[in-house]
């Protein structure tokens, strides 16, 4: 019976303790200037065996501090993030410009896709009106993923 009390107490006593909240990189404010000026982000996602893919130029909205994009369920930003290959470079403004490790989420967001429409509307104008609808249709039918990626150490 005094077993059962100890536990009590220290379950009592863990609940009580405050908790850190876990600390995710953050970008520097130079890293955040050049995301909000530039029209582009280059990703490279990370293959099987720990090597950079490619880099793609890619729309992008910069959003509370992570960089989101819209990208085909078939392409491979997509396949490696479903297959736990999570971690990405991404070049800003230009395929050698200033860059950032990251990881990247594949996030189903009715808000995030109503934010993302509004910024490239503005960001993009009149090549935002040509691609709009196919972006709304697929992110509707998943034929398009939207994608999170957060700094990374």
């Amino acid at each position: 019976m005094r077993l059962h009390y100890w536990l009590l107490a220290l379950i009592v006593t863990l609940l009580g303790m405050p908790v850190a909240p876990a600390r995710s990189a953050s970008l520097s404010p130079e890293l955040q200037k050049a995301l909000d000026s530039s029209k582009y982000v280059y990703i490279q996602s990370t293959r099987k065996d720990g090597t950079l893919g490619k880099s793609a130029e890619i729309w992008f909205m910069h959003h509370n501090g992570a960089v989101w994009v819209a990208s085909p369920a078939t392409t491979h930003r997509v396949k490696r993030i479903q297959a736990g290959q999570t971690k990405a470079k991404i070049a800003i403004g230009k395929t050698d410009g200033p860059s950032f490790n990251a990881k990247g989420s594949i996030v189903k967001d009715p808000e995030a896709n109503k934010v993302m429409f509004e910024t490239f509307a503005k960001k993009y104008g009149s090549d935002w009106t040509s691609y709009e609808k196919k972006f709304r249709d697929a992110l509707a039918d998943g034929s398009r993923a939207l994608i999170k990626y957060e700094p990374a150490d």
